[in-house]
């Protein structure tokens, strides 16, 4: 039997093929770090005049008044996303209420403040509230899904509801064995560990402790919304969708995060080429990939990455000679486990490797995600 795309699937895959041919995509988030000072924090008291709920980040704007004059201050908050997964709504704060709002300037010193906590004045309760973390627990081990012909399926089978991967176990790259202290973005809690993180080259080193010393405020997926390519596509909360597309020898990969970009898997055979969003003499985001499956392993080799994006969070370095090797195990029904060999001799002093899980939402959309240049 071959695969026969859903409704929903169709429609996502089609926006996503328009959006590829502009050619760029971001992740979810900045790190927090790389706009505001976490180390202070500020409180203001005014009146909402407006609520933007939009990607990458939600904003309030509010009029606070000073013995002098009323300011206007921009409250920035997790995305849309986010703050819808638990249960608010652009309607849930209005323009004329009155809120008090304890955060973090940014670091420019400009009015715009990470709203850390955020009140309604007159009650003191939270308006929007901590993020809920995806759930963790343990599920009774289900039967993986597999096609006809045996082989697992990494999505969604006829008969059974759709869902998408998300809730990755680790969000950055960190060689496998080792143990090092990083926040959710990649940013070291403390900057000694750098070398300790993957076995970089003393010029990779250096670029790595510099992006890392600077706060990761150079990402171009935040400044210039450059795509999630390499392993960065499975470490965004947003996850990934798998579309298998038998018939044609194809697998689809599409993200939540980034412009609703995809990614192309072909199996069993030479790698395509001449593709509109590439071509030999122009190294791709995504590289190109071959499959094929190793019993229930697929097994990717890509190779013909460009050099202009973060192929991780926290800012890793990498060249055009970047050679990942990716193997996808669908373990259970629930369980998806990614590990990926970097082989990149200019880059780093031998191949090494990393891995971890993510987890089947089952009946969820895969988010939908844009980057927004004028936003920052």
């Amino acid at each position: 039997m071959n695969f026969q795309p859903t409704k929903r699937s169709l429609a996502t895959l089609a926006l996503g093929m328009g959006l590829a041919l502009y050619g760029t995509s971001a992740f979810a988030h900045h790190a927090l770090t790389a706009k505001f000072d976490m180390s202070k924090t500020m409180n203001l008291t005014g009146l909402v005049t407006n609520v933007d709920w939009r990607n990458p980040h939600v904003h309030v704007f509010m009029n606070v008044k000073t013995a002098k004059e009323t300011l206007n201050w921009a409250i920035e908050m997790d995305s849309p996303i986010d703050l819808e997964k638990n249960g608010w709504t652009r309607e849930t704060l209005r323009p004329g209420e009155r809120i008090t709002v304890k955060g973090n300037r940014a670091l420019d010193n400009s009015r715009q403040v990470w709203g850390a906590d955020v009140r309604y004045a007159d009650t003191g309760m939270l308006v929007f509230p901590a993020k809920i973390k995806a759930s963790m627990a343990k599920l009774p081990t289900r039967a993986t899904p597999r096609w006809p012909d045996g082989h697992p399926a990494l999505g969604a089978i006829p008969g059974m509801a759709e869902g998408y991967w998300e809730a990755p176990s680790k969000t950055a790259l960190v060689e496998d064995g080792v143990t090092v202290a990083m926040d959710q973005y990649g940013l070291l809690a403390n900057l000694a560990d750098a070398a300790k993180v993957a076995p970089m080259q003393p010029w990779a080193l250096g670029v790595y402790t510099n992006r890392q010393q600077r706060k990761l405020q150079d990402d171009g997926m935040f400044i210039n919304c450059k795509p999630p390519g390499g392993p960065r596509q499975f470490q965004s909360n947003l996850g990934v969708e798998f579309i298998e597309d038998q018939a044609r020898k194809r697998i689809f990969v599409l993200m939540g995060s980034g412009n609703h970009n995809f990614r192309i898997i072909y199996m069993g055979g030479p790698r395509e080429k001449g593709l509109v969003s590439g071509d030999d003499d122009n190294p791709l985001y995504f590289g190109r990939s071959s499959g094929k499956w190793e019993g229930d392993t697929l097994v990717v080799d890509t190779v013909g990455f460009n050099e202009d994006f973060w192929f991780t969070n926290g800012g890793l370095p990498h060249s055009s000679d970047l050679h990942l090797t990716e193997r996808f195990t669908r373990t259970d029904l629930d369980t998806l486990r990614y590990e990926v060999k970097v082989d990149d001799p200019a880059t780093y002093t031998r191949p090494w490797s990393a891995s971890w899980t993510m987890k089947w939402n089952a009946g969820g959309a895969l988010p939908v995600h844009f980057c927004q240049t004028n936003r920052q």
